[in-house]
């Protein structure tokens, strides 16, 4: 499935206005301007170590901006208290890129534990229901009582994005959804990005330095280096120039 074109009247949900962070001496994001649009997949794309998780951890909350203002869903995510902070973070969700699944538990266990932990007030039979809509979404419903070890690296993606879905988060946030997967298996992903999306009205932050995932699956693409954006829009916008670092990047994926 294609990705589908969010509307373009629709509200922002992230709005980021100067943002700053560095580490010590090394400076990782100088003056970050963003704007996610609801219902828009919008990729950042960079080489390793240019702040595209550093981004996306500010955004959950999980790192705390130098300068600047970081909205979400209309909320300013550093000034929140930790109760607020955990509320939003039910809106949101951030798929890890190892996954980050429980060994010891079985796939229904690993989606189960999100619910109970968060929504008490479910009953069993409201679980079992969610359970099965998430794993029918990724298209791994027979796996539901096998263990992760059990699993290929690309079954493993799929049952952490049903376990993000569970919740139902307006936002996701990807880190590096297609990192060490086959050709193959990489196509299969991109097109399970785009059918959330498309399904779930989601919006996402993609963060790849794939340039496949990120043009099968953006909506709006920006290339982060040196700590800016230097460069958005639609792939073809982005990568239809004679911009030496554009280049270098294009090779970079292709090339190397």
């Amino acid at each position: 499935m294609s990705k589908s074109n969010p509307d373009k009247n629709n509200e922002v949900v992230i709005s980021i206005r100067d943002l700053y962070k560095s580490f010590g001496d090394s400076k990782v994001l100088q003056g970050i301007d963003l704007d996610v649009k609801k219902g828009e997949n919008f990729v950042v794309l960079g080489r390793s170590g240019s702040g595209k998780s550093v981004l996306i951890k500010i955004i959950a909350g999980l790192l705390k901006p130098d300068k600047g203002v970081v909205n979400v869903i209309g909320q300013q995510v550093d000034q929140l208290s930790i109760p607020d902070l955990q509320s939003l973070r039910l809106k949101l969700g951030f798929i890890f890129q190892s996954s980050a699944l429980y060994d010891s538990m079985t796939i229904r266990e690993n989606l189960e534990f999100s619910l109970v932990r968060n929504y008490k007030q479910m009953t069993e039979k409201e679980i079992n229901i969610r359970v099965d809509e998430v794993l029918d979404a990724v298209g791994l419903r027979e796996k539901i009582d096998q263990m992760p070890s059990d699993l290929s690296g690309g079954q493993i993606k799929r049952i952490g994005i049903a376990r993000t879905l569970i919740l139902r988060p307006e936002i996701m946030l990807y880190d590096e959804p297609t990192a060490g997967l086959d050709p193959i298996t990489c196509t299969e992903i991109n097109q399970l990005i785009n059918e959330v999306q498309s399904k779930y009205n989601t919006s996402s932050i993609i963060i790849t330095h794939d340039l496949t995932c990120a043009k099968s699956t953006g909506h709006r693409i920006a290339i982060l280096q040196d700590g800016k954006f230097f460069r958005s829009g639609s792939f073809d916008e982005v990568f239809g120039t004679d911009d030496i670092r554009v280049k270098s990047f294009f090779d970079y994926n292709f090339i190397q």
